[in-house]
């Protein structure tokens, strides 16, 4: 059955060892985020981010934060499946991550948080997106053009 899900394809992966420790790497993080938003009783909105929960509405703001660490686990699983089975997606992937950093820093710009200090996020969310850009540029100059 796996191998009707996901077939064998040409998974010579030729690009940097680096780019791949750091794909890998930023896999656990979201993997590890995604579980404590989704298992988390608060969902690390109090605990982690800070906000205040004891308002009207509270157990919606944690509810959202379940949701989300749902829609992340789903971004961590197709990471998995390109460490482990689609190298050669590795470009693409780390692409993506430049795409959500950027759509982060834009909807935490559109949307403010307004919290005592930033939640761990808000400052990983540009380290993530500087590491990205920098292992997508060295895929980028060591794929050779097709």
């Amino acid at each position: 059955m796996i191998k009707r899900l996901l077939p064998r394809a040409e998974n010579h992966y030729s690009g940097s060892r680096w780019s791949l420790g750091f794909l890998t790497l930023a896999t656990v993080m979201s993997t590890a985020r995604s579980l404590i938003h989704l298992l988390a009783p608060d969902g690390g909105a109090h605990t982690i981010a800070g906000i205040t929960l004891d308002v009207a509405g509270g157990p919606n703001i944690v509810a959202l934060f379940g949701q989300w660490g749902a829609s992340q686990l789903v971004l961590a699983c197709l990471q998995w499946v390109v460490v482990l089975r689609y190298r050669f997606l590795v470009p693409a992937m780390l692409a993506i991550i430049v795409l959500e950093q950027l759509l982060r820093i834009l909807a935490g710009r559109l949307k403010p948080l307004i919290l005592d200090s930033p939640p761990p996020g808000a400052y990983g969310t540009y380290v993530v997106l500087g590491l990205a850009l920098i292992f997508l540029a060295i895929e980028l100059r060591h794929h050779p053009r097709s």
